[in-house]
């Protein structure tokens, strides 16, 4: 009978991917989520390949204890347990640095020393801090030191046996430069902590996958394995849980302890699947952006005979193509007349990426742009990167009219404060840019309480001074009105409301 293994997980293969797309972003609350969920996956990762490496140690224990297989189990399994050794022992150090990682961003501790957890039960400490990783990793050489412990571990494990070696150096999961260069330290500069761990965790899943695939070949060179169930449960098992759009996810479905008599019948995304020694398999290919979840039901006889339904669900997340993406600095429109940054992100680098532009033009370099529109409608920015083509559409508003304003703004003042007054002006109000606006020109009529005529007169700019005369003899009862007012502003001359304002 077959040990039944956990699906190897592409999502670790698209990692340097999706960090650096999420990098080339602002660290926003929606970044430090995606790291926190990728981090969350990969540890999960990790308790299910450490779940496998411990049933295949009971079962060499097993066959040690076997005269059958004792002569065998006598070679390999003390090779197993050096590949254990040295996989713990690396374990334990990057544990060590996401502690030391922690601490420099400021884990909260009681004065007794001990973590303190927030509300939601996790550790506390400052997720965006971009010093901590850098300080640690390259400033303090902790990103040589590790990357000189990677590539002596690869080179340990490789040389437990010459048959390990062969079978497994040209796939290693721990892959290092062969020339001694450092390519860690780098990695981790100017990096959110919250990404620096995400990254670390990322070397500790590496580690896992190459305990287990060492452990499960010196297994192999035994017998197969040969171990007595006493419990019978769900297993699930995905390719990957972090794909691009057309990208193919297999799920993987079926129940521990599995023989014939279990008679699993397994429903997957609401159809049924074929079920081979205990398994059936079920391909989706991705689609549309965001977070997917397919049901999975299992009903199987467990090892007493008894019939049980259990149903879990597989989550996974579909990503931008071509790991692109632009983000806009001000808000998600452009605006007419005036300068848009943004800020556009790719992971191939950009001399394998081209930027264009419909609907306006866009001028600068690298991942900082300035877009510039002049028509209502409607634009789109493309990002071509390594030759996966990504379009970013958006919409283009005209900047909405300033308010006309004198002294608070309000329409009834007190005629003493009206006196008072020297100048108006034109404000905008709700918007992000920080524009000004200048009043070039406005009729102005005085009536009422004061006036028997209507009184006509006019101003050129914000100024007030023209009309201090009309302003004197203005009481309570008095109203002033402001006409045909044009205002000056970044994308030209334009008329907007006028305003009455009544005195008392």
């Amino acid at each position: 009978m077959a040990l039944p293994k956990e699906p190897r997980q592409k999502m670790i293969n698209l990692m340097y991917l999706v960090l650096t797309a999420l990098l080339a972003l602002n660290v926003s609350a929606e970044v430090i989520d995606a790291f926190k969920t990728v981090d969350k996956s990969l540890m999960t990762s990790n308790n299910n390949i450490e779940t496998s490496n411990q049933t295949l140690f009971k079962s060499l224990d097993g066959k040690l204890a076997d005269e059958k297989t004792k002569a065998k189990a006598e070679i390999w399994k003390p090779k197993a347990d050096q590949a254990k050794k040295l996989s713990e022992d690396l374990n334990n150090y990057l544990e060590t640095l996401k502690t030391e990682l922690k601490t420099a961003s400021g884990l909260k501790k009681d004065a007794a020393g001990n973590i303190v957890l927030n509300e939601h039960g996790e550790q506390d400490y400052k997720l965006d801090d971009l010093n901590a990783s850098s300080r640690l990793m390259d400033t303090e050489k902790k990103g040589k030191d590790l990357d000189d412990r990677l590539r002596a571990y690869r080179t340990a494990m490789l040389n437990i046996d010459p048959a390990i070696k062969k079978q497994f150096e040209a796939t290693f999961p721990v892959d290092v430069s062969a020339d001694g260069k450092d390519n860690t330290t780098a990695s981790f500069r100017m990096m959110p902590t919250v990404a620096a761990i995400t990254l670390l965790s990322k070397y500790q899943n590496n580690i896992k996958n190459a305990e287990n695939q060492v452990v499960a070949y010196a297994h192999s060179q035994i017998d197969a394995v040969a171990i007595r169930f006493d419990k019978t449960g769900v297993l699930l098992g995905q390719s990957a849980n972090y794909v691009m759009p057309g990208d193919e996810v297999t799920i993987t479905a079926g129940i521990g302890a599995y023989s014939s008599a279990a008679a699993p019948q397994i429903t997957i995304g609401g159809s049924g699947v074929p079920v081979v020694d205990g398994q059936g398999t079920y391909k989706v290919k991705a689609n549309g952006g965001g977070s997917h979840s397919v049901p999975v039901t299992i009903r199987y006889k467990d090892q007493d005979g008894i019939e049980k339904t259990e149903t879990k669900n597989v989550e996974y997340t579909v990503g931008t193509p071509g790991g692109a993406a632009v983000m806009l600095d001000k808000m998600n429109v452009f605006y007419i007349g005036v300068d848009n940054p943004v800020t556009i992100g790719s992971p191939t680098g950009w001399d394998k990426t081209t930027v264009s532009m419909s609907g306006g033009t866009i001028i600068g370099t690298g991942s900082k742009r300035t877009v510039r529109v002049s028509a209502i409608g409607a634009a789109s920015i493309s990002v071509v990167a390594d030759g996966n083509p990504s379009k970013f559409d958006f919409r283009v508003k005209r900047i909405p009219d300033p308010v006309f304003k004198v002294g608070d703004g309000k329409i009834r003042m007190a005629s003493v404060a009206f006196k008072s007054q020297t100048s108006c002006r034109a404000e905008l109000e709700n918007f992000d840019f920080d524009l000004r606006y200048s009043v070039v020109s406005a009729t102005v009529y005085f009536s009422g309480a004061n006036f028997p005529n209507v009184v006509t007169a006019s101003i050129n700019g914000n100024s007030l001074g023209g009309l201090s005369a009309f302003m004197q003899r203005c009481g309570p009862g008095s109203v002033i009105s402001f006409d045909n007012i044009k205002v000056s502003g970044p994308d030209g001359v334009r008329s907007i409301d006028g305003k009455s304002i009544a005195l008392y």
